[in-house]
């Protein structure tokens, strides 16, 4: 804070944009402090590079490489390279490096170093242990979770909080709606940043921002301050809802990825579940509890994640291999291939945060998938306005009763794990006969998913009568869960299956919109279900549901076609 206030007298802005700049990238890129993990890790790829090139100059020692001398002292290798006429002995030095010679179309002379992974590096995180990658994954599932429980941890206490801040039931919905619109807009730049200075950056700073601000928003004195911090809260929170799958894409291979990443998006989806189950019975002890309970949920994650996430991103690894090279040889031209075009920090952020408005209008997959999301986040969330008028005012039951049935949604998200083993075992016959491809990933929606969600929303719809029992909406309640956590699971799997690397940027739009409607759409279902009944309000997404039940056979059929016309997809 001193030096920065040092600074702010200078007159030339373009000089201080260049000193912020400065401060971000050897923050994030340079040191990497942002979990006890990455930091060790920065450590070890140090100490990798220091062997590694102990053993080449051991090795140049012995031969009568025109580099050999070169080899024995700091420089490996060193100017000379180019000029070489032993082109197989430069590629032997730069294999054990894992390094590749880049020479220019035009023979100028100049060469650079492109840095990569050796073979069987273990630094490169798809040659990680299992158990370190499931350890990753679980840590991004909690963060997942941390971030989704408060955006419905607080209707159970709604009522609690509009008494208290003198609001309609309208107005006070806004926390909900705010919270997703602030997910929605954060959603854009989260996920497409952590491709520029790494996945545990953007987790540690945004998480610790976010949990300010359910703290700011437990402790508002008014109903503005409340609904301000709320979105505020959703802002900073968005990150895992992105940069999550591009995790696990970092680590995991495409056949792998078919059974860890259903379990992710099964997680992600338990927590606005699981929210109203923990909230409801808090309005006995204060409607401020749901905020301090989410906090405390969050705090616990932040502690395993700074303990034990490691950094997974390809490029931002690669480019502390290149800074080691660089400082223990005293050559600046070893390289990162995905920063060569960009060289500087700015532009690489330019276009990270160019690609999801690119990928919107130049991915027909995307733009599908997002129209299907939006209509489900919907329906979840306008159920946390929905619920009392479909079970409470019905049948009579007490309102904390009446989210402890959302009990009933978590049992047909579990409902799905079986598929996970028997999609995952078709996948690995696939594989074998050469014949996996993204579209095995749309099963999770062809079994029953992209069908159950239309049953379950007109079976809700029209059995939610007094005289007939309540287990019957409770029924179809679970089935609801079970299609909307598989529809889910297809189109986050294939989204990340598909676009690999850049993924996060993939899921950014995709998130992006889906929050902001809802979020924007929240507050109004309180009169929708006011002015036209459980029955006919639920009958409106029933109806979409079943209009959208074929794309998953249509994807499942035209998908490949649809691929090869893209420009971001990855081929398989």
């Amino acid at each position: 804070m001193c030096l920065l206030l040092n600074w702010l007298p200078s007159p030339d802005p373009v000089r201080l944009l260049v000193k912020v700049q400065q401060i971000v990238f050897t923050s994030s890129l340079l040191p990497p402090k942002s979990t006890m993990q990455s930091f060790l890790q920065y450590r070890r790829m140090r100490a990798s590079v220091k062997s590694d090139l102990a053993h080449v100059r051991v090795k140049a020692a012995g031969t009568s490489s025109p580099n050999s001398s070169s080899l024995e002292t700091k420089e490996v290798p060193d100017g000379d390279v180019s000029q070489s006429n032993d082109l197989e002995k430069d590629k032997t030095w730069a294999s054990a490096l894992g390094v590749r010679i880049s020479r220019p179309a035009e023979d100028d002379g100049s060469v650079a170093y492109l840095v990569d992974w050796k073979d069987g590096d273990p630094q490169n995180p798809h040659n990680w242990k299992r158990s370190q990658k499931w350890a990753c994954t679980f840590a991004v599932c909690l963060l997942t979770l941390a971030i989704t429980i408060p955006s419905s941890i607080d209707a159970p206490v709604a009522e609690a909080f509009n008494d208290h801040f003198g609001v309609s039931p309208m107005a006070g919905s806004m926390t909900t709606g705010m919270y997703l619109l602030g997910t929605g807009f954060g959603a854009l730049f989260a996920g497409t940043v952590s491709e520029t200075f790494g996945r545990n950056v953007m987790y540690m700073t945004t998480f610790v921002v976010f949990m300010l601000f359910i703290l700011a928003k437990a402790m508002a004195p008014n109903f503005g301050g409340a609904i301000v911090f709320r979105f505020l809260t959703g802002f900073f929170g968005s990150t895992p809802m992105t940069a999550a799958g591009g995790t696990i894409a970092d680590m995991w291979s495409p056949l792998e990825m078919i059974f860890c990443v259903p379990v992710g998006a099964m997680t992600s989806y338990a927590g606005p579940i699981v929210g109203p189950i923990l909230g409801a019975y808090l309005p006995q002890i204060g409607f401020r509890w749901a905020d301090w309970l989410a906090l405390i949920i969050a705090g616990a994650v932040l502690a395993y994640v700074f303990l034990f996430q490691p950094e997974t991103y390809r490029p931002i690894l690669l480019e502390w291999k290149a800074k080691h090279l660089r400082d223990l040889t005293g050559d600046a031209r070893y390289r990162v291939e995905e920063h060569a075009a960009t060289s500087t920090l700015a532009k690489r952020l330019l276009v990270n945060l160019y690609r999801p408005f690119v990928m919107t209008y130049t991915e027909p997959i995307i733009l599908i998938f997002t129209f299907y999301l939006t209509v489900i986040y919907f329906v979840l969330f306008a159920f946390l306005n929905g619920y009392p008028f479909i079970f409470e005012q019905t049948y009579g039951i007490s309102h904390s009763m009446t989210f402890i049935l959302w009990v009933a949604l978590l049992v047909g998200d579990l409902a799905a794990l079986p598929l996970i083993p028997l999609i995952y075992g078709w996948a690995k016959k696939a594989a074998v006969k050469g014949t996996l491809t993204p579209e095995l990933c749309l099963w999770y929606g062809m079994l029953g998913g992209s069908i159950m969600l239309p049953i379950s929303l007109w079976w809700l719809a029209w059995t939610c009568y007094s005289d007939i029992s309540i287990w019957v909406p409770i029924v179809g309640s679970a089935f609801f869960g079970y299609g909307l956590v598989t529809i889910f699971t297809t189109t986050f799997l294939y989204t990340v299956f598909v676009y690999g690397v850049h993924s996060a940027s993939a899921l950014a739009f995709m998130t992006c919109v889906r929050y902001i409607i809802a979020g924007a759409l929240v507050p109004a279902s309180i009169p929708m279900y006011q002015n036209l009944g459980p029955h006919k309000a639920l009958t409106i997404p029933a109806a979409l549901a079943t209009v959208l039940a074929p794309v998953p056979f249509l994807l499942y059929k035209y998908g490949a076609r649809i691929r090869g016309a893209s420009k971001n997809a990855m081929r398989h």
